[in-house]
């Protein structure tokens, strides 16, 4: 089996899924996964493999696993591709239904511990992912569809609601499918560039506060570092930034954020809340200041009365030495 043969199984464009990675690994990850499997595909592991097995395998790594492993690793790259992935996930939240073939991921949808699920299920399949060359592209699908089942799954969590998972029946006739495919084409409705702008916001949002849940400020604020290098003068993206920066302790950087989110929009909820803080903070600390310097005021002429008592007794006394 040649890789074109297989490509339509999955989505080409989740390189998470080439990867057998999460969609929140970091580039420690998956340059670690990156090297187990190209280790696997190497010649040196496959001496006791035929020849077309080898060319299998050099398919698999310079057709899909190097092409992936170079998009997750540039930032660039990698944040529109997560971007592309997590509006994928808000758009099939807001449908009905959604279609899925394997049960880890129809599992994944509406559980109330998804990324535990989603966690432990991609480790067992990523266990088996690469073992098989002709297995690869089954279980890589399975990876894909679990991927977007989590997207889905927390972009539903955020907007309060599920959908409802439907199985795909490959048996079933032409006009099944044609009535399947017509009622998803009926149910989905083409965002608009504001209400698209939006979504891409809420993805970020959404990845931020769950590296906020789990106390990894640096990845959250660097996750909305991306979100106001895309959407400059969007007051949601500088009011979290600032947030996330006076939760890590960082308040300079907050009130420069904070600064612009106002600057933007001043009736801003978020952002008043955070000047409210910040200004308390300020007030508490020039208090403390003022205390310091008025107790140092305080204690300072003292020893200058003492200095100069001691020195004008000094000078009396050795001008009255001279006049008597």
């Amino acid at each position: 089996m040649n890789i074109e043969q297989g490509l339509f199984q999955f989505d080409l464009t989740d390189y998470h899924a080439i990867l057998g990675v999460s969609i929140d690994a970091d580039a420690k990850q998956i340059r670690k996964r990156y090297l187990k499997i190209a280790r696997k595909l190497h010649p040196d592991s496959l001496r006791t493999s035929t020849d077309a097995e080898k060319q299998q395998a050099n398919e698999l790594l310079s057709k899909l696993v190097n092409p992936a492993y170079e998009t997750l690793t540039q930032e660039k790259t990698m944040t529109e591709h997560l971007v592309v992935l997590r509006l994928r996930g808000k758009q099939l939240s807001g449908q009905s239904s959604v279609n899925l073939t394997s049960e880890p991921a129809k599992a994944l949808v509406g559980s109330q511990n998804a990324t535990s699920l989603y966690t432990s299920s991609l480790k067992q399949l990523a266990e088996t992912q690469y073992e098989s060359l002709d297995q690869m592209l089954a279980v890589t699908g399975q990876i894909s569809e679990l991927n977007l089942a989590y997207l889905v799954s927390t972009a539903g969590s955020a907007n309060g609601a599920s959908p409802t998972v439907t199985s795909a029946n490959k048996s079933t006739g032409a006009a099944t499918g044609d009535a399947s495919a017509a009622t998803q084409k009926k149910n989905t409705v083409p965002l608009s560039p504001k209400r698209q702008r939006e979504s891409i916001i809420d993805s970020y949002l959404n990845r931020a506060n769950e590296f906020v849940r789990r106390k990894e400020y640096s990845r959250a604020i660097m996750e909305m570092r991306e979100a106001v290098k895309s959407h400059p003068t969007n007051v949601r993206c500088h009011s979290h930034l600032a947030e996330y920066y006076l939760a890590a302790g960082q308040a300079k950087m907050a009130k420069i954020h904070l600064k612009r989110a106002i600057a933007i929009d001043p009736s801003n909820a978020l952002a008043q809340q955070l000047d409210a803080k910040l200004n308390v903070t300020s007030e508490s600390a020039g208090s403390t200041d003022a205390a310091k310097a008025a107790s140092t005021s305080q204690a300072k002429p003292k020893a200058s009365q003492s200095k100069s008592s001691k020195s004008k007794g000094g000078l009396f006394g050795l001008f009255g030495g001279k006049q008597k």
